[in-house]
């Protein structure tokens, strides 16, 4: 079904002259006759009588001028929401956030991306760096939040935000009377920690700038920062965490110290498979890529 004649018959339908129908179609009135007359054909039916003031509808011309505008106006709205999808404005974004990184920036740039894109179906899952990677590379997510260096994982990074590292303590400890500790204060002190496979870059990255003379002596490992944080309260051990998570859990028994130059730090980044990005996704990075400078604050040196 020709859908130009359609519109072309609507217009003829609501204005039941020729003359004035070619008018507002901006076309000449013969090529209007000659489209009414392919359209009836199309029908096998008359659709209008003419006379010498000008037509009316026939019965038939009646229902085909009522099903024309339900069709049009759904195919302008089909149109409207592939534009949309095209755009990145509807859709849907399949996302992961990382377990160390929830808050702060990362809760803000979802904000504003629900604001800027409020037709998005926005699937969110949390998971470790390491996991995020495999879901992305199977296809199974579109974008994720991951802790930055990645080895050769073939994805593309956007930086987002770098974050200094502190060290736990529990409130007991001697270290909890220090304004900040140095490298040696932490050197032999029993450390609790996340397993490495969970985000191999940033695990070496830590025990690299905290512990670069050997590495730390982990006596506990937990999965997630809360349950480190309650084991650091514990008495068991000291635990390097990302400022953000750490003051956002506040466990009660643990005090937060700064390290002495050079600052430890951590990045996030928002990684995505360089070719094929959904649409949405698109709308998401550009939001990265509007990000203030000062959320990519250079680290300090030797971090």
């Amino acid at each position: 079904m020709d859908l130009r004649r359609l519109r072309y018959f609507l217009v003829l339908a609501e204005e039941l002259n020729f003359t004035r129908a070619a008018h507002r179609l901006h076309i000449a009135q013969p090529a209007l006759s000659q489209q009414i007359r392919a359209l009836e054909r199309d029908f096998g039916a008359p659709l209008l009588e003419r006379n010498s003031r000008g037509c009316r509808l026939t019965a038939v011309g009646e229902v085909v001028a009522r099903e024309a505008d339900e069709l049009l106006a759904h195919a302008e709205a089909s149109r409207e929401r592939i534009r949309a999808a095209v755009g990145g404005r509807q859709g849907q974004l399949r996302l992961a956030l990382t377990r160390s990184a929830r808050g702060g920036p990362v809760d803000a740039l979802l904000g504003a991306f629900r604001t800027h894109h409020p037709d998005v179906d926005l699937v969110v899952r949390t998971g470790w760096t390491s996991h995020n990677i495999t879901e992305l590379l199977a296809g199974r997510l579109d974008a994720a939040f991951v802790r930055p260096p990645l080895d050769g994982e073939g994805l593309e990074c956007r930086h987002i935000a770098r974050e200094e590292l502190l060290v736990a303590v529990p409130a007991d400890h001697l270290l909890a009377r220090e304004r900040r500790v140095t490298r040696g204060h932490i050197a032999a002190e029993p450390v609790i920690l996340w397993p490495r496979e969970n985000a191999p870059g940033m695990h070496d990255l830590i025990t690299r700038q905290l512990w670069p003379d050997g590495g730390p002596r982990i006596v506990r490992e937990e999965p997630d920062d809360e349950q480190l944080l309650l084991s650091v309260a514990s008495g068991t051990g000291i635990a390097p965490v990302p400022e953000g998570r750490a003051r956002a859990l506040r466990i009660p028994g643990v005090r937060l110290k700064r390290v002495t130059a050079p600052v430890p730090t951590v990045d996030l980044a928002l990684a995505h498979r360089p070719a094929g990005a959904a649409p949405a996704l698109r709308g998401l990075l550009s939001l990265v890529d509007a990000l203030p400078g000062e959320s990519l604050a250079a680290p300090s040196a030797g971090a």
